[in-house]
């Protein structure tokens, strides 16, 4: 891609706000001590990665909590939230980034919210993509190790230079996550497309998501047994 092309992708975004001075600070504060590109992106795929614990049972989605800006002042986020911090790092850094998002169906520690979304498929999974070597890098900074450990599944690392897109398999050789639809990359989250996708799949939840924008379990106890 040309310098042209790739300038939509370093431009702040409303909700990868990578002019925020919190996430410029952030950013900062965790890649400061390395020197080369990769080695700085590598450093913060695992500040995002480990610093934000993985939290599906906390769905805040208001057009504010999405933000970049927002997950930096708490330590947990789900997808959306903790891709959305790594594409604006990446940008604080100047390198290129878009957020990708695909229906995943999730087979492990997903258990109290399949109850309430009557299903296991989860839309509008959200991922980032580089622009790395010249070429775009698929870079989920979404499952914390402590939790992958605790769930028996391999943690997804990133060398800083090849995609690290999910875990397929648990260590026991279960099934851990499949992808079954493509929604495409976006260079902020289409947060419309994001609001009527879960609407069109979760129609007995269409009410609270439009209305209170929320889905809080209030931490179930089975996240918090995973969680001690």
């Amino acid at each position: 891609m040309t310098k042209e092309m790739l300038e939509k992708y370093l431009n702040p975004g409303t909700y990868i706000n990578s002019d925020h001075p919190d996430v410029i600070r952030f950013v900062q504060e965790k890649t400061a001590r390395y020197d080369t590109v990769n080695d700085k992106i590598k450093a913060l795929y695992y500040a995002v990665r480990d610093g934000f614990w993985y939290d599906p049972y906390r769905l805040d989605f208001t057009k504010e909590a999405i933000k970049a800006s927002h997950i930096v002042s708490r330590n947990y986020g789900y997808c959306i939230e903790k891709s959305g911090l790594f594409a604006a790092g990446a940008r604080v850094l100047g390198v290129p980034s878009r957020m990708g998002f695909a229906n995943v169906k999730n087979h492990i520690g997903t258990a109290k919210l399949e109850e309430v979304l009557k299903t296991n498929l989860l839309v509008f999974h959200g991922y980032a993509e580089i622009w790395l070597n010249d070429q775009w890098v698929k870079v989920t900074p979404v499952f914390n190790k402590g939790l992958c450990d605790k769930l028996n599944v391999e943690p997804l690392e990133f060398d800083g230079h090849e995609h690290a897109v999910f875990q397929q398999y648990s260590k026991s050789g279960g099934k851990f996550m499949e992808y079954v639809h493509d929604y495409g990359t976006f260079n902020d989250i289409p947060y419309d497309m994001f609001i009527d996708e879960l609407v069109r799949h979760y129609p007995h939840l269409a009410k609270v998501i439009i209305d209170q924008r929320s889905i809080n379990l209030n931490v179930p106890e089975s996240l918090s047994a995973i969680k001690s």
